[in-house]
């Protein structure tokens, strides 16, 4: 019988937590190494680049990855022969470990949890309550999985219940392209086949959690059904030509992992779930000798990659840019912003549209005339941060604020991650405004740029108050110019004629 102690599994999960919000697990980074190496495209390389960059500097100074530390998922296999010290429950135990991994004074993590969520949305101020799975198994130990998932990515989660006679290839080939790119590509694909609907998809996140490991499989070839999936799903998806952070390529994904159950013979449940650049997750086994242990990754072992923008891009100075300059901003270039911008993302810009509803306008000290927004909601500082990491947010759920804002406000331009919608380009290219993307899972490296940090309006939102920052050669991309051209639409179908046509090239080649 072994006992188990209620503070080696706090502590242990704490730790699990502090680790995986900077160190990536090695076999992702060394995955993205080789997908940059391969990489054609100029816009899908730089972007790869500043995640090893990111990665590399997280590791460094102990920060998070990414601004979106994530809803915490644990798995947890229990030994029937396992006994407990102490008067907590597991999930307690649990759920106090994510209490102090996202309290931690030395590396703040972001909070997002909210509470009664169809409702008040109420922030829970610590990240609890974990979403927890448990088994009983056999033995003597306890085998836990800890994952952080950043909510651009989950919620692209698909489900389906197909017929047994349809085919899955099709149903996934045909959905990836309407995830768009707000789950940070390259990641990887989590797939669960059959079961019920719930099994299904619990699968699938499980899935996220086995090691990159396709090149293994590609070589040493398929042993069953399955592992034959993978790999026709992995060519296919990339063959789509979404590539990094959508700006089209060569690698979309990094693997395809898949796990199965059996199911009714009526039935063919599938669920898909991606994991982003920012990927998150360890696994540690309670034996009762202690707390785990886990070992970081040494700095020999993170690829020596450096990214220079180049003479080629663009200096804006936010403080004097005008309509005139920004129309002659182009899709795809690169631009080193200055000064000063204003932040805002979903709950922030529900409020400003209420006020404009309501005709009292926005909070003294928020004028976005002629200025840009940049949709974020950063980490808490500490030490002597200005701010903490502060990445992008998926822009599409601004979307349908973006009509009111730019009629309005005198928004000249906005900043996030991924594509915009149909609804947001049309105001876009209706009122000569532009959208710039910043990369998503370089959290760190993009706070780099931030000088100067302070709350202008709705502080009682935390993360999601309105900031005034002051940037120094903040690097972005133009993703949506004044005539509405979009490169998450112009990219894509480009790399995917090009990879077409490579293969049509290698298939009509003599053996």
């Amino acid at each position: 019988m072994t006992v188990i102690r209620q503070d080696d599994v706090i502590s242990s999960v704490a730790d699990a937590l502090q680790y995986i919000s900077y160190f990536h697990p090695l076999d992702f980074i060394n995955a993205v190494h080789r997908a940059w190496e391969r990489e054609e495209s100029k816009a899908a390389k730089d972007a790869m680049a500043q995640i090893l960059i990111n990665s590399r500097m997280c590791a460094e100074g102990k920060r998070p990855l990414c601004q979106d530390t994530g809803i915490v998922t644990v798995f947890v296999n229990v030994g029937m022969n396992v006994q407990w010290q102490g008067s907590m429950t597991l999930e307690d135990m649990i759920n106090e470990g994510v209490r102090q991994a996202y309290l931690h004074p030395d590396n703040v993590l972001r909070a997002s949890i909210l509470s009664d969520p169809a409702g008040a949305r109420k922030n829970t101020k610590d990240n609890t309550p974990a979403v927890i799975h448990t088994r009983l198994v056999a033995g003597d130990k306890v085998d836990i999985t800890v994952a952080a998932k950043g909510g651009g990515s989950e919620n692209k989660s698909k489900l389906v219940m197909l017929n047994p006679s349809d085919s899955i290839v099709d149903w996934v080939l045909k959905t990836v392209p309407t995830m768009g790119a707000g789950w940070c590509p390259p990641g990887m694909l989590g797939i669960g086949i059959g079961g019920t609907a719930e099994k299904a998809a619990l699968l699938a996140k499980e899935a996220l959690m086995d090691p990159v490991d396709i090149d293994e499989l590609r070589a040493r070839g398929p042993n069953n059904r399955i592992e034959e999936l993978r790999l026709e799903l992995m060519d296919k998806v990339n063959a789509l030509g979404i590539g990094a952070q959508g700006l089209g390529g060569l690698t979309t994904v990094l693997d395809i992992k898949i796990k199965d159950y059996p199911t009714h013979a009526a039935s063919l449940p599938v669920a898909m779930i991606p994991n982003c650049a920012a990927t998150r997750h360890a696994h540690f086994v309670l034996d009762g000798s202690g707390a785990a242990e886990l070992h970081p990754p040494k700095a020999e072992d993170y690829p020596k990659i450096t990214w220079d923008v180049g003479p080629a891009a663009r200096r804006v100075n936010l403080d004097t840019v005008t309509r005139a300059d920004i129309a002659t901003w182009q899709p795809g270039e690169t631009l080193l912003l200055s000064g000063k911008m204003l932040t805002g993302r979903d709950a922030a810009h529900k409020r400003m549209v209420e006020l404009y509803n309501s005709g009292k306008g926005l909070p003294a000290g928020v004028d976005l005339n002629g200025k840009f927004i940049y949709y974020v909601g950063p980490v808490d500082p500490v030490r002597d941060e200005v701010v903490g990491p502060a990445g992008p947010t998926t822009a599409t759920r601004m979307d349908k604020f973006t009509e009111t804002m730019l009629a309005k406000s005198g928004l000249i331009g906005m900043i996030g991650k991924s594509e915009r919608g149909p609804v947001a380009i049309e105001a876009i290219k209706k009122h000569k405004a532009v959208y710039l993307m910043a990369v998503g899972g370089a959290a760190y490296l993009v706070s780099k740029a931030i000088r100067k940090s302070r709350v202008v309006a709705f502080a009682e939102l935390g993360m999601e108050a309105i900031h005034e920052f002051e940037v120094q050669d903040m690097p972005v991309t133009v993703a949506v110019d004044v005539n509405g051209v979009s490169v998450h639409e112009t990219g894509p179908a480009e790399w995917k004629r090009r990879i077409s046509e490579a293969q049509m090239v290698k298939i009509s080649e003599p053996v």
